[in-house]
């Protein structure tokens, strides 16, 4: 119900010849990032707030605290692994959220079927500058010649380092981690780490359904200057001298120990923070959090460094995506809600630099180059990545094609073929996806 019963009151008031306060608004918010509303209830100083959940939740807190609009934001939570399917369902049942969540590589299933509304001369309305946005993030929310979201942030693959276990194995120098130059060195690395302290040289989930390994695969792809598929969506290259070896280089760290295949997303983070691996390959989004806790002392990761993922094939590059927020077309929109939303959005581009805490890379141009920006923890040795970042081309399916290229390479380390094996089934596969994504 948008608020009829409210109308009614407000009708009634002034019949009787009384003045009518102002009326609320409330708008819907579907996002995943987790649900951590009771842990911070009502809370709205930014502060206070802790990693990805912890920051929006505070934010849409201190938005609901704050607006003269007199707008409350209501947030629905969805896990991740469903988050798409119910964004898309809520199109046929009519509980079309007012803003929601998204990322670059799905917009594109999103605007090809109009459900998604243009933004630029909502965020003129609301003093968005869009100029002010990086060109990659501008980029990411750019279809043909139209913007049709609010660029959130730039996420990308990092190593996180445990320099202790970096330090009992050999491989710091004046301070730093040394990282390898070449898979040859990663594979002596890996061996060192294992002999000299016992431990894994990598933690990363390694599960038929976890995207990690394909997101390293993919760096490592681009790394030798080949694409992982075409620019505009017509052909995949994945059988390919390159994919071999970026495919042989992850079985070999699987076969040879260095990885635990049996380490889903939750696993593989405790097992670094409990000091068991020393390396985790995870995202920017973490960042916040692992500092927090290594500088609490309380568990096994106690000297906590950051790192780009490092060049092992001659060309810097590394797997990333965005965050971006989008609003969902509904025809029965009241313009009291899309005043509101559209609020809520540039309230939440002002606050570029709160969300960036969480180690993502923030997309303002303005915010980038500030110094309370750079004075962030970590930020120095992972600038880099920036530059580096690469995604899969902007075209619809590229959910369907990550999906069919986890269950392809997973299959070495899960189920024991070969790399042979994978990569003519994982091409022929994509590339049927890609054909039917283009008719």
């Amino acid at each position: 119900m948008r608020n009829t019963l409210a109308a009614l009151l407000a009708g009634t008031v002034l019949a009787l010849g009384h003045v009518a306060p102002a009326q609320s608004v409330e708008i819907t918010l579907l996002r995943f990032f987790g649900d951590c509303a009771g842990e911070y209830s009502n809370v709205t100083d930014l502060d206070k707030a802790v990693g990805e959940c912890g920051i929006i939740q505070v934010l849409t807190n201190k938005f609901n605290a704050e607006n003269d609009l007199g707008a409350t934001v209501r947030t629905q939570t969805v896990e991740w692994g469903t988050y798409y399917d119910q964004l898309s369902a809520t199109y046929s049942t009519g509980s079309i959220p007012d803003v929601a969540v998204m990322h670059r590589s799905v917009l594109p299933n999103f605007t090809t079927r109009k459900l998604v509304e243009p933004l630029a001369d909502g965020f003129a309305e609301v003093g968005v500058d869009t100029n002010d946005f990086a060109p990659a993030a501008r980029e990411a929310v750019t279809v043909g010649d139209t913007i049709y979201g609010l660029p959130f942030d730039l996420h990308a693959l990092l190593f996180h380092v445990n320099m202790d276990l970096m330090e009992q194995a050999g491989v710091v120098q004046n301070g730093e981690p040394v990282l390898p130059k070449n898979p040859e060195e990663l594979l002596q690395q890996a061996k060192q780490m294992k002999e000299k302290t016992g431990k894994n040289y990598f933690a990363m989930e390694s599960g038929a359904a976890e995207f990690m390994p394909v997101r390293l695969f993919n760096s490592w792809v681009w790394q030798q200057g080949q694409d992982v598929i075409a620019a505009d969506g017509s052909a995949a290259s994945l059988d390919t001298d390159a994919g071999r070896a970026a495919a042989n280089l992850l079985a070999g760290l699987y076969s040879e120990g260095h990885i635990n295949s049996a380490l889903d997303y939750a696993a593989a983070e405790q097992a670094f923070l409990a000091g068991e691996a020393a390396i985790l390959i995870n995202g920017t989004w973490v960042v916040d959090s692992y500092s927090t806790q290594a500088e609490s002392g309380q568990g096994g990761l106690k000297n906590y460094r950051v790192a780009n993922v490092p060049n092992l094939f001659g060309q810097d590059a590394v797997w990333a995506d965005s965050h971006l927020w989008v609003m969902p077309v509904d025809q029965s929109r009241p313009d009291e809600e899309r005043k509101a939303a559209l609020a809520f959005l540039a309230f939440l581009n002002e606050h570029n630099y709160d969300w960036s805490r969480t180690g993502h890379l923030a997309v303002r141009t303005s915010v980038l180059e500030s110094e309370q920006f750079k004075a962030l923890p970590q930020r120095s040795n992972y600038a880099k990545t920036s530059q580096i970042a690469r995604a899969l081309p902007a075209i619809p399916g590229q959910r369907t094609i990550q999906d069919i290229m986890v269950s392809e390479l997973s299959a070495i380390w899960l189920a024991g073929r070969s790399v042979d094996e994978v990569l003519p089934s994982m091409q022929q596969r994509v590339e049927q996806a890609l054909r039917r994504a283009q008719r």
